[in-house]
């Protein structure tokens, strides 16, 4: 039987080959086939996720709740010193020194990625604006989102701070942070869906010592990745929790 891996479309595209060392090296820890499918929209990710296509998940903090509380996966681990934080920018050249600064009406380009997006809003309710008094542009990538402020086809644009961070010097030398969240707390997670379920044990072992041999190692490193954290399901609840209250 063959398996079936995804990957939160957020990743950077530098390590797109990360993914399949990953999953080739997964394979041999595991004696079993596993096909990697990547996905440029979380929607379309989404769509086949709530079909049951996916056994294993690389997942984003804000379709964890759906994963876990509606399809029964289960969190094994998560990456070693790596949190989701938002980050909220503007062309280095703009005016706005704060996100006071924003005013009703502000163009703010965002991508499809739930969790960055519904934290960038949260953190536009101390200028008081919402969706009703701004002007949502969603763009398919970090990279155009970075590219209308550049352009001034937006006023601001929310970024995951990693992949705000990723960015060239360059690009980034012509922009300017005004905000970043600090949660901690949030963060991706690997989870593995029922039919993979007596995998589990496998899985985290291999996982959170992965980075104890040269070929482990190297495949963390085209990852961005420095080791494996263990997540039980109380540290799952806490964290899909602490989600759903952000959003309501």
């Amino acid at each position: 039987m063959t398996f079936n891996l995804t990957v939160s479309p957020d990743f950077a595209p530098d390590h797109i080959s990360g993914w399949y060392f990953f999953n080739t090296w997964l394979q041999r820890q595991l004696e079993t086939g596993i096909h990697l499918e990547l996905y440029d929209s979380f929607d379309a990710q989404r769509t086949d996720i709530r079909a049951e296509k996916f056994d294993l998940i690389y997942a984003n903090p804000y379709d964890a709740s759906m994963l876990v509380r509606e399809l029964g996966f289960q969190a094994v681990a998560r990456p070693a010193s790596k949190s989701d934080e938002t980050v909220i920018a503007v062309n280095v050249e703009s005016d706005y020194q704060s996100v006071e600064d924003l005013k009703a009406g502000a163009r703010i380009a965002t991508t499809d990625d739930p969790d960055v997006h519904t934290m960038g809003m949260i953190m536009l309710e101390s200028a008081d604006l919402d969706k009703t008094n701004t002007e949502i542009k969603e763009q398919s990538s970090y990279i155009v989102v970075a590219k209308n402020l550049l352009n001034g086809g937006a006023d601001a644009g929310f970024f995951l701070k990693e992949a705000y961070d990723e960015m060239s010097d360059l690009i980034r030398s012509k922009m300017r942070v005004l905000v970043s969240s600090q949660i901690s707390v949030v963060h991706h997670s690997l989870l593995v869906g029922p039919r993979m379920a007596e995998y589990i044990p496998a899985i985290q072992q291999a996982l959170l010592t992965m980075q104890d041999n040269d070929k482990g190692k190297s495949v963390l490193e085209s990852m961005d990745v420095s080791n494996w954290e263990p997540m039980d399901s109380e540290q799952t609840e806490f964290m899909i929790d602490l989600i759903d209250t952000l959003i309501d």
